[in-house]
């Protein structure tokens, strides 16, 4: 199977890769071109980015790229309840891998907060992102199950987060795997993005691509609320 095997939502663009290492630089470039656009418009690019290991080589393709890096915000659209100095930690990993070199000037927000509940660090992670400007850019993944960010089938809070009216920004939700505890941005402020995209490797992604694109409940695979345009999606086999 390939993406162009897909029947995709009018507006939704697929662009096909050969590789990883291509897909990462090409979604560098997209990301950079659309910062410095929104750096031209309002003076300062906001992008949001997710954790995990897929995004390594992206982070390090986009850390390398010519920009104002002082006018740029960045924030994750999830992270693991963990502290920074975790090996799971999403903000660990985007300062290792992307906030390095001229990068590093960039302002960073991130979602993990230390409290006594995963209940009281997301609230506390929403007060956070009161001071997040306009997603420019938005980067996901997904996985195979069909969840984003962590908006994880079965999860406790998956309903309101999937509302849209939901009031908060962000809310504890619970993963199928280790660590459990997570904070998720809702999806009024996931769906707020000027230009979202999202990055697949791999054949088992395409085919839960193409079963989130076809009829069901959005709860049953959350990543089915956002597939719709704008979207640009990135796949390499």
């Amino acid at each position: 199977m390939a993406i162009s095997d897909l029947d995709l939502p009018l507006g939704v663009v697929a662009r096909s890769h050969s590789d990883g290492k291509h897909l990462a630089q090409d979604l560098a470039n997209a990301v950079a071109e659309a910062l410095r656009t929104a750096i031209d418009s309002h003076g300062v690019a906001t992008l949001v980015v997710s954790g995990g290991r897929s995004p390594i080589a992206f982070f390090e393709c986009l850390a390398k790229q010519a920009l104002p890096w002082a006018q740029v915000v960045i924030s994750l659209a999830d992270e693991r309840w963990v502290p920074v100095s975790h090996a799971d930690s999403n903000e660990g990993l985007v300062r290792r891998h992307l906030l390095r070199g001229p990068a590093a000037a960039a302002r960073f927000i991130g979602l993990y907060q230390s409290a006594q509940s995963l209940d009281e660090a997301a609230l506390k992670a929403d007060q956070a992102l009161a001071e997040l400007p306009p997603i420019d850019v938005l980067v996901l993944g997904m996985g195979d199950d069909g969840h984003t960010a962590s908006l994880f089938p079965g999860s406790p809070n998956l309903h309101d987060a999937l509302q849209a009216d939901c009031p908060r920004r962000c809310l504890p939700m619970r993963a199928p795997s280790v660590p459990h505890q997570r904070l998720s941005l809702t999806l009024p402020l996931l769906a707020s993005a000027r230009l979202p995209l999202l990055a697949l490797q791999g054949q088992v992604k395409l085919k839960t691509l193409a079963a989130a694109l076809a009829a069901g409940e959005v709860a049953s695979m959350p990543v089915r609320a956002l597939l719709h345009s704008p979207l640009e999606i990135y796949w390499c086999p």
